[in-house]
């Protein structure tokens, strides 16, 4: 076995247990759904609908997904219980599949000769900050230099936890005093990553949905002032969303793709819940990649997100 081999091989089982609560949860209920049933029948799949929306899936991607499975069972004629696993599965990877994005293949930077520049949004306690953490960490694995900027200054703890993974990971963070402007911090990142020949930069950003004329203004405020230092800053406007939330993370999704330009999504806290199926709606409804998830609590716990990988482990 080679190297790629064991690392696949330890990810897909890092993947598996993060998914374990959402897969165990979804089969009992599948298993409820066609109790007594020999053929997939309007019975099993209003029941089924019931399983998808109850997962957090959502009721606009859950519709979709069972007039996919109505279309198959009708093709098909005759369909027994025991194969609509397998066609769910096949079904949601299609559904997937139809959002034209690709996957990532591992945490890759595209060759530039300024800085990658990544804008972090997102509301407070979704795992922002640990997320930036890992994505450095696994950056500086990669051998990429990373400067990371606190512009979340209305919150100590939001600078102090940022420090601390810079100290753990090992790069440059960029800070101000308590209530700074948080494009001030967002231009001295830029400067002193561009004169230092940083690969990568990842700007921390406040969380606040409270008042989203605000929020929107001070993200185009930040957009702005980078865009001076490194032309086309950001290059990624990275959205993190609390899988645990479920239908919350959605409405989430629909504040912040409306207050700033959302190219990416990050979905963290998999591993403690039940409600996985919300990574399979938000992807369907928003149309934006959902690049990363987050499976467990290690550092090396974010996952790059790969569709059929995703799918083969819930539905295994």
């Amino acid at each position: 076995m080679g190297l790629f081999d064991f690392f696949s091989k330890e990810k897909k089982e890092t993947l598996d247990k993060g998914l374990e609560k959402t897969k165990e949860s979804v089969f009992s209920k599948i298993a409820r759904a066609v109790a007594g049933k020999s053929k997939v029948d309007d019975e099993v799949l209003d029941n089924l609908e019931e399983v998808l929306v109850t997962s957090d899936v959502g009721v606009e991607t859950t519709l979709k997904i069972i007039e996919r499975i109505e279309k198959r069972v009708a093709r098909d004629k005759y369909v027994g219980t025991d194969e609509l696993n397998g066609i769910l599965k096949d079904e949601v990877a299609a559904l997937l599949e139809e959002n034209n994005t690709q996957d990532g293949e591992s945490f890759s930077l595209p060759e530039m000769s300024d800085p990658y520049v990544i804008m972090v949004v997102g509301v407070n306690g979704v795992g922002k900050t640990t997320t930036i953490g890992k994505l450095a960490y696994q950056f500086s694995k990669a051998g990429k230099k990373v400067f990371l900027g606190a512009a979340d200054t209305f919150r100590a703890a939001a600078v102090e936890q940022l420090v601390v993974w810079g100290e753990r990971v090992g790069c440059q963070v960029i800070k101000q005093k308590m209530g700074a402007d948080p494009a001030s911090v967002a231009f001295d990142t830029l400067s002193s990553a561009k004169a230092n020949g940083a690969d990568v930069v990842i700007i921390d950003t406040a969380g606040r949905l409270h008042n989203k004329v605000n929020l929107m203004n001070e993200l185009t405020k930040i957009k702005q002032v980078m865009a001076k230092i490194v032309p086309n800053a950001p290059h990624e406007v990275l959205l993190v969303l609390d899988g645990s939330t479920g239908q919350n993370a959605f409405e989430q999704a629909r504040q912040f793709t409306k207050a700033t330009e959302v190219s990416a999504l990050a979905i963290t806290k998999l591993d403690g819940t039940a409600k996985g199926g919300v990574v399979i709606g938000i992807s369907d409804q928003f149309k934006i990649p959902v690049k990363y998830i987050g499976v467990g609590e290690g550092i090396d716990h974010l996952q790059v997100f790969r569709k059929r990988e995703f799918v083969d482990s819930l539905f295994k």
